[in-house]
């Protein structure tokens, strides 16, 4: 893990939390523009006709093309400028959140949904890195865990779609509103964000290269083997994020007959707004803790999961309404431990020149992985699969992923003991 500086442990400016406060609204744009979809499943396809697999593949192929970027999203953040990338970002899928509401067929739908992947993608890796650059030691994961909580609140806000889709009897109508809200709220950020100041070298310290190429950005992570078990953890369990993120709404719907509106009410408003709570929670823990403890950063994850992968599968299991919603509170609540510290945990283990790259990296395994799993789903789904059973397995396999979360904190602690 990076030695501490006692310089790192300053308390942060106000304008290092007013840039938090800045990328949380951008946050939840990110994620209200790709999570509509999901909650207007009925209203889409009565305007544009598709099979459940194509349906699926709306989500895969947008996690796709959002993974495979997010690496070169990561690098160029890290190379140029971080807020260049994010306005760059924010301007890119506002518009076509807005060419959405314009499509008249499946293809030119589907076209939309990858074009988003790619824009969004340049988005979390350089805002992360950009927040890991104002707040340094005592605030990280709290910070992490603040900015987060946008994305979830964009998520828990997806059923707004449906909602106007409904009083509108035009599904294109909230794509066209949120697209032009992203872009004034564009010009808002472009003229309030700015780069972080560059940190002053010691005096007897050598000068180090500040930028890197993306091959040596390549071979620095992937010779880790810290980086390589996180990357295996993030992709295992963006399976279960994916498939809570897609199909919990059809879950809920089918399972317990439920009309679209209620099923994507109860997906978003009864999940999304605990999982804000446990980002705040288990930022909050973590930095308290990580005074005591050093690998509390990675304590925390391991609980988080040792709870959410069993209520995950509770849910499923369940066949009373209200008992497979609480599970998923309780879900919501602990899987969130995980992304309130995954960044912090990059910090302490990753050359700080390769932070966005490294995110960019683990984001594009657990989002091809999860829309892997998304669109196999759809297909299990067209051939008679239950839902119940597709989430118990699911869960069972996020649980075993705590092992690489284990191997993480045994290889961090063999460094710390070397280095002694």
């Amino acid at each position: 893990m990076e030695k501490t500086n006692p310089n790192l442990q300053q308390k942060p400016t106000g304008y290092a939390w007013f840039v938090v406060a800045v990328l949380f609204i951008a946050a939840a744009l990110n994620q209200l523009d790709r999570s509509m979809v999901a909650t207007m499943r009925l209203s889409i396809r009565e305007a544009i006709p598709m099979t459940d697999k194509e349906y699926g593949l709306l989500f895969s192929s947008l996690l796709w093309a959002y993974g495979f970027t997010n690496p070169i999203a990561g690098y160029l953040a890290d190379k140029f400028s971080r807020v260049k990338v994010i306005i760059i970002s924010l301007l890119s899928w506002s518009v076509i959140t807005w060419l959405t509401s314009r499509v008249v067929n499946y293809e030119q739908l589907l076209a939309c949904r990858i074009a988003l992947g790619i824009s969004e993608a340049c988005y979390l890796p350089a805002a992360l890195a950009l927040i890991m650059d104002y707040h340094k030691g005592r605030t990280q994961s709290r910070a992490t865990g603040f900015h987060m909580s946008g994305l979830v609140l964009g998520g828990s806000l997806g059923f707004l779609g449906s909602h106007l889709a409904t009083t509108h009897q035009d599904w294109s109508y909230a794509f066209s509103l949120f697209g032009i809200v992203g872009v004034i709220y564009t010009i808002f950020a472009f003229f309030t964000l700015k780069e972080a100041p560059k940190e002053p070298k010691p005096v007897l310290e050598k000068p180090v290269e500040e930028k890197a190429s993306f091959a040596e950005a390549f071979k620095h992570l992937f010779t880790n083997p810290s980086f390589i078990y996180l990357s295996i953890f993030w992709g295992i369990v963006g399976i279960l994020a994916q498939v809570e993120g897609s199909w919990l709404p059809t879950y809920y719907q089918e399972a317990f007959h439920l009309p679209e509106t209620k099923a994507g009410l109860l997906a978003t408003l009864f999940l999304n707004p605990w999982q804000i709570v446990g980002l705040l929670l288990g930022g909050w823990i973590a930095d308290n803790w990580s005074k005591k403890n050093k690998y509390a950063r990675i304590n925390i994850p391991i609980i988080g999961i040792c709870i959410a992968a069993p209520a995950a599968f509770f849910a499923g299991y369940s066949v009373v309404l209200w008992m497979a919603v609480g599970f998923m509170v309780v879900y919501g609540i602990s899987r969130m431990f995980v992304d309130t510290n995954l960044m912090p945990i990059i910090v302490a283990t990753t050359d700080k020149r390769y932070r966005a790259t490294a995110y960019g990296m683990m984001n594009m395994f657990t989002t091809v992985i999860g829309g892997l799993g998304v669109y196999v789903i759809g297909g299990l789904r067209d051939n008679g699969v239950d839902m119940r059973l597709i989430l118990q397995v699911v869960s069972i396999t996020a649980l075993v992923s705590v092992i690489f979360l284990i191997l993480i904190k045994r290889s961090v602690k063999k460094k710390d003991e070397a280095s002694k």
